[in-house]
């Protein structure tokens, strides 16, 4: 069986000029990255009258896999092989998980954006520039407090992290020695800090250069909040990703085109490519197909909650991508042995599907339909288990053989997804009002979405509470929590549909420029590790110059 990779190096490419075509974006409106990636120029961002947009999100991930980007770009060939206009949005692949456990983020088989290589490693240098303004902005904080501290910033209170776009448990914590200070400190990977959660909701470059004056850098010794912008800090900031913010264009192996931008992870970000992305999308196609991070109930349930309600769209229809494979571990089937029947873990597993569907269509109102993605030791009789199992709550559900087969492989997914974006579309419930205290928007996603039976609020995560509740203007702003993807609890090892369970409150955090409040939950980390055998080391470059043994 042919990798990833492999399947990748034997395309023949598109030049990007004909990719840009086929959604009437002009060469004037392009800067190119070497034959096959190009910007596209934002200017005059404007929605098709009547535009779909379909998110795909998934079950709790495992270890098993479940193929979510894989059917994000499998759906968008299929919907253009049915003569539909579509074309796909994705988030860029992190370095920290490319050179760790989980890999890359361009699909897989005969669904993948290309030239995957290239897309996974650097792509055109979104990541450098984010991680960039963020790392200029901790080094004006420190240079500020060195030559006299003017702004009287209290040492303690400093929130602005530098941040790496790699997995490195060793800048956790730091101490900061600053000759004439020392203070402690630490690193966030990139796609966890604000400044990535900025990039990906603002609106256009206005809106990017005030949300990065916004930034909350601390408090001053009598409690006043201190801004970027007080360091005048947001034009620079702004120079170094004015180029990055406009959106990169590439292509899957059926010519599909895609707009990958921004990378927020959704367990400990708000999980979604960018505003700018989606939105020229929606101006250039009928369809597009878009995905959130992680499970339903950690990057869906932000993207109706935060990236929505900001950017005033929503989905008309929800794919949750599940697998057989990851049914199964989810109802305690050991991982050496998926590939083996067993209809009792499957029925078992089931309820965690069953938990996110009925989150997504009946706590948010909106319309969803199952993507049953093929793996080839799947049984008939498992097969045929699922299919009735899922039509029996009134959903659709679709096989899917688009890693093996391509578009042709998910015809049948995309007949689905037109039949129910062509129902009036119905903006999703709210779980939430903006107006609930922020301990109660936390208990209503804990006990509605997670089905905790209650939440513990840790004492420092209290007194930051109350510390950022003094500024009145973020009483209205809704919250991002970061928690493990691998379970609806705080607690990783709890798998299935777990109940009566306490979401534990260890810290809060606020994004003043990207708008919300990032609520750490549990055992989860802003600066992921490596594992004990990384993916690096399988990856190096061979005798033609060619990455070697990357997925």
């Amino acid at each position: 069986m042919l990798s990833d990779l492999k399947i990748a190096q034997k395309i023949k490419l598109k030049p990007i000029e004909a990719i840009a075509k086929k959604v009437n974006i002009k060469k004037k409106d392009l800067f190119a990255y070497g034959p096959y990636i190009a910007k596209v120029n934002i200017n005059g961002l404007k929605r098709k009258k009547n535009s779909k947009l379909v998110l795909v999100t998934a079950m709790s991930p495992t270890p098993a896999g479940e193929g979510k980007t894989t059917t994000t770009v499998g759906l968008a060939d299929a919907l253009r092989k049915i003569n539909k206009n579509a074309v796909a949005c994705l988030r860029e692949p992190s370095l920290g998980p490319v050179f760790g456990m989980k890999g890359g983020a361009t699909g897989g088989g005969f669904s993948q954006v290309l030239p995957m290589e290239n897309i996974n490693l650097h792509f055109t240098g979104d990541f450098h520039a984010i991680t960039s303004a963020n790392n200029l902005l901790a080094a004006l904080i420190d240079n500020h407090i060195y030559h006299g501290n003017k702004l009287n910033i209290d040492l303690s209170s400093i929130l602005v992290r530098r941040c790496l776009d790699m997995n490195d448990r060793s800048l956790r914590k730091i101490v900061q020695d600053g000759l004439r200070y020392k203070r402690r400190s630490g690193f966030d990977i990139t796609v966890a800090s604000e400044i990535m959660a900025i990039f990906c909701l603002a609106s256009n470059l206005s809106d990017l250069k005030n949300r990065l004056g916004k930034i909350l850098i601390g408090f001053n010794k009598e409690g006043k909040p201190i801004l970027a912008r007080d360091l005048k800090a947001q034009g620079a900031m702004l120079a170094l990703l004015k180029d990055a913010f406009n959106p990169n264009l590439v292509q899957t192996i059926f010519q599909t085109p895609v707009f990958i931008h921004g990378g927020p992870f959704a367990n400990i970000a708000h999980g979604c490519n960018s505003v700018v992305a989606t939105k020229l999308g929606l101006g250039l196609a009928d369809y597009v197909v878009t995905e959130a991070g992680f499970g339903a109930d950690l990057g869906a349930e932000k993207f109706l909650n935060i990236k929505c309600n900001q950017s005033k769209f929503s989905p008309n229809v929800v794919v949750i991508v599940a697998t057989i494979r990851a049914l199964k571990y989810h109802g305690a089937q050991k991982l050496a042995e998926l590939s083996k029947e067993n209809i009792n873990a499957l029925k078992k597993g089931l309820l965690n599907l069953e938990r996110h569907i009925d989150n997504i269509k009946n706590k948010f109102g909106v319309p969803v339909v199952v993507a049953l993605n093929h793996f080839h030791k799947d049984t008939k009789r498992e097969i045929e288990f699922l299919e009735q199992s899922i039509n029996n709550l009134g959903v659709g559900i679709a096989l899917c053989r688009h890693w093996e087969k391509g578009n042709i492989g998910a015809v049948n997914l995309a007949k689905m997804v037109v039949n129910l974006c062509n129902k009036r579309l119905q903006k999703p419930k709210i779980i939430y009002s903006p107006d609930d205290p922020i301990e109660v928007k936390i208990e209503k996603i804990a006990k509605i979405i997670y089905r905790a039976n209650k939440i513990k609020i840790t004492s420092l995560a209290k007194q930051q509470i109350e510390k950022f509740m003094k500024i009145s203007s973020v009483k209205k702003f809704p919250i991002c929590i970061a928690k493990t993807p691998y379970s609806f609890s705080s607690d990783p090892s709890k798998l299935g549909a777990v109940i009566n369970h306490t979401l534990e409150v260890k810290e809060v955090r606020l994004n003043y420029g990207a708008g919300f409040f990032v609520i750490i939950c549990g055992p989860i980390m802003t600066m992921p590790g490596l594992p004990a055998q990384p993916a690096s080391q399988s990856i190096s470059v061979d005798k033609n110059n060619l990455i070697a043994g990357l997925f």
